[in-house]
């Protein structure tokens, strides 16, 4: 079990984890040794979170997800495989830590008198400093 927040927990078969061969740093080692992690985790079909929860992690993991619903992510921050291993569950969890908190609902609001007298102020500004660059006019008298 992967504890995410004290009410909710992961079901560790819900994870699947692949290990890869990392680029980088590691000698001879990158070539022989597979220390990167790839895991996967199937948001849209997960039993272990609510449907909302569910719905904010799919928006929120938006590079990172497939079509399908399953959350990919790439760890190959160190050279051994338990640390990249233990990087790409944190991260996951980060994520759905993020998807538990609820955005905050947007007060529509007007411009105040002070700020649209600045901006009507700017924009006569501009049109004066424009309007010295033209040629000036010849009088035909």
């Amino acid at each position: 079990m992967l504890q995410i927040t004290p009410e909710i927990t992961l079901d560790e078969s819900e994870i699947q984890l692949d290990f890869i061969r990392s680029s980088g740093p590691g000698g001879q080692n990158v070539n022989k040794v597979a220390t990167a992690v790839q895991l996967r985790f199937d948001a849209a079909h997960s039993t272990s979170l609510p449907e909302e929860l569910r719905q904010r992690l799919i928006l929120l993991a938006k590079g990172r997800i497939t079509e399908k619903g399953i959350i990919i992510i790439e760890a190959r921050r160190f050279r051994t495989q338990g640390a990249n291993r233990q990087d790409a569950l944190e991260r996951l969890a980060e994520l759905i830590r993020k998807a538990t908190q609820k955005p905050r609902e947007r007060h529509k609001t007007k411009p105040t008198l002070a700020s649209k007298k600045r901006r009507l102020e700017s924009k006569h500004h501009r049109t004066e400093t424009k309007s010295l660059r033209s040629k000036p006019e010849l009088d035909s008298d």
